[in-house]
């Protein structure tokens, strides 16, 4: 080896480890935890050298026992070797590489920003469970892992176990599944405390998803301030705010900023804390639209994208897996193809070309895109016409799916999925006809014409099958409506009204509490907006009962949960397997918050023209929103003012070399203004 020298610590991650619910699998890319490396040195004076992984490497085992995603951490501080990681460290005893053949995927350079340590925690409570535990409170369900200062006698074991909520008083591990998510420390000891021996821990190749953290054996008297939580997360910046005048709402979508978080860390998982975390494709479908107004995630997505199409077009079918990495259990791979999980190949790229304004990410998924669409065209050639399936995810957790069938949805399946290849081919045709007049796509005249003829025949197929003339729809809940409404889907005046009258009439029926599972829920609100009723849409997002938006915040939550009732109204957790505290999907509402109650909306991809038509609603006097876009600060806002409330007042900042089109709530028509700050005032009266 050379003069100059390197030094690495290895994992297992998801190259060697257990990935996978239902005990999950090992190996999935590789038998063997192996580096490959190339270190390039360019010196004050110019020359350069380069250091690369050969067999003059070497290798040890050291003090990390085991440190896997779902289990945790094993450390033994007495196995470390000091100076390790040091120039010109002892490595006589160590054992020599054995190489590897040449691994043949192509490597490419990641296009997101990398995970990292974003924020420390400090604990806000220590609490004595009704057993004797000692537990500390962090006061956010958060993820990441924890840093301990500890002093002690050499080999004493101190263990850090995680959870997201209690369960009569004691941290609840049920929702963890068989995900041990514990860490052990093993001291080296030599010091006491308040010495310069304290020993200091963080897990390396681990992560948890946790609010509470349970701590045995911890050698003398605790002192919180020993403690303390590492924020982890893909390092994305922060592009979107929201606030108003009600509390609850706000901490709604806080949840969401929290849930995004913690389930954007290299890839967009589901959740962060059970033995599963992974790129359910669904998930980020719905949840793309708040996503990307909250948080820069166009690189990390596109590169997720990049994986999802290699996967994709590796197979025959040219269907998209349900995860991306596909790591599912082999028993779940038969499922067939899942509408709204599958569309994320069209309406996520769409969704990323529309809010950052890069035509790049259309012409590069471009081929994933159209393999999904031609997939659709037969999946409806199969049937009559439409797409029929034995099963479909479909508006995965209903409410009143049992706690132990959670597909078990009130809205028929082969609804929503022609509902979404409508949605899709609709948008592919959009896409084609975009990149051939960009020059891109020499076939995209040809491709816009086969998709909108595809969407046009499903829609009508439709119509037939799951429509009456007066509007009726076959599954008569709020997903089926909003669907229709959303998607416009329904052909005549009379069934769109017909529809907007029905769906109404059943949120009313329900009391205002929501009836829709991760399908339903993102267009709810703008259905019905759509259907003339934003009174309705607010009267359900102030709901407090479950299911609603607002139960879990009353409940204490701090993320937004898998379930609309993932803890019961008695404390106790929904006995059902998805049951997690921190699942971003049905957080997918803060999309509608920035869009239509603060009124803040790109009209333009990548925001060179806005839209502000803020739609004040509810008891709310006052909400505003702000993204940073491309050019600058863009806030849209409102305020009720007056001494009896009659005055609404709208402000708008508009960035520069940007326009944007006003749309006042008082009625009048839609007009344009320039760069600056602008001020509208208007009469108003009070909905309630």
């Amino acid at each position: 080896m050379s003069a100059s020298s390197a030094v690495l610590l290895l994992g297992e991650g998801w190259y060697t480890g257990r990935l996978g619910f239902h005990g999950g699998r090992r190996n999935i890319y590789g038998e063997h935890r192996a580096l490959l490396a190339q270190l390039e040195i360019v010196y004050v004076d110019g020359t350069a050298e380069t250091v690369v992984t050969d067999e003059h490497w070497r290798t040890a085992v050291g003090p990390v026992l085991r440190s896997e995603i779902y289990d945790g951490e094993a450390y033994d501080a007495r196995r470390e070797r000091p100076g390790w990681s040091a120039p010109g460290h002892d490595a006589s005893d160590w054992a020599p590489v054995r190489e590897l053949p040449p691994i043949r995927a192509e490597l490419v350079a990641p296009t997101g920003p990398p995970v990292r340590r974003t924020q420390t925690v400090a604990p806000v409570a220590v609490i004595t469970t009704p057993s004797g535990k000692t537990v500390l409170d962090f006061g956010q369900n958060l993820v990441g892992r924890l840093r301990i200062r500890v002093s002690g006698p050499a080999g004493h074991e101190v263990t850090l176990r995680h959870a997201e909520v209690l369960e009569h008083g004691e941290p609840s591990t049920r929702p963890l599944r068989i995900a041990r998510a514990t860490d052990t420390y093993v001291l080296r000891g030599g010091g006491v405390e308040g010495s310069e021996n304290v020993e200091v821990y963080e897990p390396h190749f681990t992560f948890h998803g946790f609010r509470y953290a349970e701590i045995s054996n911890w050698p003398g008297p605790l002192d919180p301030a020993d403690i303390e939580a590492i924020v982890l997360h893909t390092d994305m910046a922060r592009t979107g705010w929201f606030k108003c005048s009600d509390p609850l709402v706000d901490r709604l979508h806080e949840n969401v900023v929290q849930g995004m978080r913690g389930n954007f860390l290299d890839i967009p998982t589901d959740c962060p804390q059970r033995d599963e975390r992974m790129g359910w494709t669904g998930d980020i479908q719905v949840f793309a639209p708040t996503a990307s107004f909250l948080h820069d995630c166009s690189g990390m997505l596109t590169g997720w994208l990049r994986d999802l199409s290699a996967e994709q077009l590796a197979r025959p079918d040219g269907v998209p897996p349900l995860v991306v990495p596909d790591v599912l259990p082999a028993a779940f791979q038969g499922v067939g193809a899942q509408a709204v999980w599958a569309d994320v190949a069209v309406l996520l790229p769409w969704t990323l070309y529309r809010r950052f304004g890069d035509l790049e990410v259309l012409r590069t998924q471009y081929p994933s895109m159209r393999a999904w669409g031609e997939a659709t065209i037969r999946l409806t050639a199969e049937g009559d016409g439409l797409w029929r399936q034995d099963f479909q995810l479909g508006d995965w957790l209903d409410p009143q799916a049992p706690p132990d069938r959670p597909g078990e949805s009130r809205t028929d399946g082969d609804l929503v999925a022609n509902a979404y290849v409508i949605r899709s081919a609709e948008v592919l045709a959009g896409t084609a006809e975009l990149l051939y007049r960009a020059g891109h796509l020499a076939a995209g005249k040809d491709d816009a014409v086969r998709f909108r003829a595809h969407a046009q025949a499903v829609r009508e197929r439709l119509a037939d099958h799951f429509v009456t003339p007066d509007g009726r729809l076959a599954s008569d809940t709020q997903t089926a409506y909003a669907l229709a409404l959303a998607f416009s889907l329904l052909p005549t005046e009379r069934q769109r009204r017909g529809a907007a009258e029905r769906l109404a009439h059943i949120v009313r029926r329900a009391s205002f509490r929501i009836a829709t599972g991760f399908t339903g829920t993102p267009l709810i609100c703008d259905a019905l907006c759509a259907a003339g009723e934003p009174q309705l849409a607010y009267r359900m997002l102030l709901e407090k009962d479950c299911p609603s938006w607002l139960y879990p915040v009353t409940m204490g939550a701090t993320t937004v949960w898998e379930r609309w009732d993932s803890m019961l109204p008695d404390g106790t957790v929904n006995p059902g397997e998805m049951t997690s505290f921190n699942h971003y999907a049905l957080g997918a509402v803060a999309d509608w918050l920035h869009r239509t109650v603060a009124g803040l909306a790109a009209a333009e991809p990548g925001w060179r023209r806005l839209r502000i038509a803020p739609v004040p609603g509810g008891d709310l006097t006052w909400a505003r929103a702000a993204h940073d876009t491309p050019y600058g600060r863009a806030e849209a806002g409102w305020r009720v003012e007056g001494t009896k409330g009659d005055i609404l007042v709208v402000e708008a900042l508009v960035p520069p070399n940007t326009r944007a089109d006003v749309q006042l709530p008082d009625g009048r028509d839609p007009f344009e203004i320039g760069s600056g700050r602008h001020t509208f005032r208007c009469p108003w009266v009070a909905h309630t």
